[in-house]
């Protein structure tokens, strides 16, 4: 395939990623509304691990190849730090919806431009500082701090949106001395046994239509990363990052349709704001490589 055919391709797996992920996060605030969150996020990393296991035993030089690696308190800290991202992220999904938990959560990008010098030594041109800024005000136009009590519970996202920009600086150190496959079996196995180690004292009996619900998290999570995965080996990430804010639509579409959430003006204003400067950064990202 050209390289052009190779681009549209991996947009069209972003897109599709994205997707499958906001029907993710759909079921993941059905599910934490009912049962503990911890029990929730232990089952989903079990599926997880069993998935990355699966892969690692079938590709070349078998689940050794695949788990060696020279930096093993980084790639530990790596999985940990993922798993708690991603309960911090669930459980803001209970307290704020799906929409304006994503439209905070989306301004991990800025985060990690913000952080890439000081934590990986790359330049951040000006006009990357002022896009950061400009993200960031759009952030204070969604959390509206001055006007009537502030929630405090839009602090989880904000955190989990931090937390996913460490995670994906330490990915990118990570990357340096380690394969893609080596992390990604790493942040399976080390985000079962962490989730595996806080969860089980949560366990709570459930239903079977919600083990039907289960099931399908668990699914559609293997499907997203595997459609990531596929996605980044045919096209470059700097062409098909920027698509990646699909699943703040997606994800709002369900939060609208599915549980009868409200898009604030303010929500939708700074969403815009946030994602504008995302999307700038992207492309000065791409003009400078």
């Amino acid at each position: 395939m050209s390289t052009q055919s190779n681009t549209a391709a991996g947009i069209g797996l972003m897109v599709a990623s994205t997707f499958v992920l906001a029907m993710q996060d759909g079921v993941s605030r059905h599910l934490a509304s009912e049962y503990n969150v911890l029990m929730i996020i232990m089952i989903r990393y079990w599926f997880f691990a069993a998935f990355v296991v699966t892969i690692a035993a079938r590709a070349a030089g078998g689940i050794k190849r695949a788990a060696h690696t020279t930096q093993p308190v980084l790639q530990i800290g790596r999985g940990v730090l993922l798993a708690a991202e991603v309960c911090v992220g669930v459980l803001a999904f209970t307290y704020l919806g799906l929409v304006e938990t994503l439209a905070i959560f989306i301004c991990y990008p800025l985060i990690v431009a913000a952080l890439s010098g000081p934590v990986l030594g790359e330049q951040v041109g000006w006009r990357r500082w002022a896009a950061i800024g400009v993200g960031f005000i759009g952030v204070m136009v969604i959390l509206r701090p001055g006007f009537g009590v502030f929630e405090l519970a839009a602090i989880l996202p904000l955190g989990s949106a931090v937390m996913f920009a460490v995670y994906a600086l330490a990915t990118r150190f990570a990357a340096r001395s380690d394969s893609t496959e080596t992390s990604f079996f790493w942040t399976g196995t080390v985000g079962a046994i962490f989730m595996t180690a806080v969860g089980l004292w949560a366990w709570e009996p459930m239903t079977a239509r919600d083990w039907f619900w289960m099931g399908c998290l668990c699914v559609s999570g293997a499907i997203g990363h595997w459609l990531l995965i596929k996605c980044y080996e045919m096209a470059e990430a700097s062409a098909v990052q920027p698509f990646a804010y699909f699943h703040l639509v997606f994800g709002s579409l369900v939060g609208v349709i599915v549980f009868h959430e409200v898009i604030a003006w303010n929500v939708a204003l700074g969403a815009v704001i946030v994602v504008a400067a995302g999307l700038f950064t992207f492309w000065r990202e791409r003009q400078q490589s």
